[in-house]
């Protein structure tokens, strides 16, 4: 993670929507709308969601487009996410390093990496508008699955990739090594490998630990190991992962950001390495740091008095 003050120069802005959700959208749209053409800014969509902002908006204004996720990623000067942090995760896996920065709107209660709460985030564009922001550059993580000499799928994550049963029921073996040695066998419900973005989601469900964005490392959480002794365990990012899939496997299941899924062949290697080409920039909020959204969801340390 790095984190840099820069002046965006903002004419066009992307506006990206949760999928199937309509009521929550239906006063919160049209007011973001009608905010950024009293200030001369054009907006656009994605093209799949031309029916349903039609619905929203009732009419379409003259400074709206519908635009592909490639353009919209590369033809904006900002992008706006509402929704949460699955919002945020599904267009943000897209990014690469000609990406607009990402303004995420947490329009429920949960979200972590949302940076702006729905009651706060037109304050946050009006400041982001007329003066210097933070962007935070978040790595994305390359996972790619191999089986002999060839590739059979390619994807990236930002919070974690997931290696497990479709029926969990029943458990199987996992050999996990880096590019030196063997970092361990287990046998389980499976393994999830997660960014210190992602350690506050599944892997921190799991027993895994809470890892600051600020530490260049990946999580190794088991899932219910069939062991007293296989725990967490925290690694560098600078070497790639392989973690092989036995010839006995069956009906296991490759998850990206809790949102993709991938059956997996057996004898078959799922590689993980940071993205060389890849990168995530988010907006962030000023009035609170990390640790403060940390205490705030987690009630991680709250004061009692």
């Amino acid at each position: 993670m790095s984190q840099s003050k820069v002046k965006l120069n903002i004419k066009n802005v992307g506006i990206v929507l949760k999928p199937k959700v309509v009521n929550e959208y239906t006063s919160v749209l049209p007011n973001l709308v009608s905010w950024f053409k009293k200030r001369k800014i054009n907006v656009s969509f994605i093209d799949s969601e031309e029916e349903r902002v039609k619905k929203l908006l009732k009419t379409i204004p003259k400074h709206i487009s519908f635009l592909s996720l490639k353009e919209l990623h590369h033809k904006m000067d900002l992008n706006i996410t509402l929704g949460g942090d699955g919002t945020l995760l599904g267009f943000a896996r897209n990014s690469d390093r000609r990406s607009a920065p990402i303004f995420g709107v947490n329009m429920g209660t949960l979200g972590f990496i949302t940076e702006y709460a729905k009651s706060e985030f037109f304050e946050g564009l009006e400041s982001l508008i007329i003066g210097r922001c933070e962007v935070v550059k978040l790595p994305l993580y390359k996972v790619e699955v191999k089986k002999g000499r060839k590739s059979l799928f390619t994807n990236h994550f930002l919070n974690d990739t997931v290696i497990s049963k479709h029926d969990i029921s029943r458990m199987f073996s996992l050999s996990v090594d880096n590019e030196e040695e063997n970092i361990f066998n287990i046998s389980g419900d499976g393994l999830i490998i997660s960014s210190p973005t992602g350690s506050t989601a599944y892997s921190l469900a799991a027993g895994g630990p809470i890892i600051s964005p600020r530490v260049q490392a990946l999580v190794l959480t088991p899932i219910c190991p069939h062991s007293l002794t296989h725990r967490p365990i925290v690694i560098s990012d600078k070497q790639s992962l392989k973690v092989k899939v036995p010839a006995d496997a069956e009906s296991v299941m490759l998850t990206i950001d809790g949102q993709e899924v991938q059956e997996l062949p057996s004898r078959c290697i799922v590689e993980v390495s940071k993205s060389k080409s890849k990168h995530v920039k988010l907006i962030a909020n000023p009035q609170r740091t990390y640790f403060d959204t940390l205490k705030s969801k987690f009630t991680q340390g709250r004061r009692l008095f």
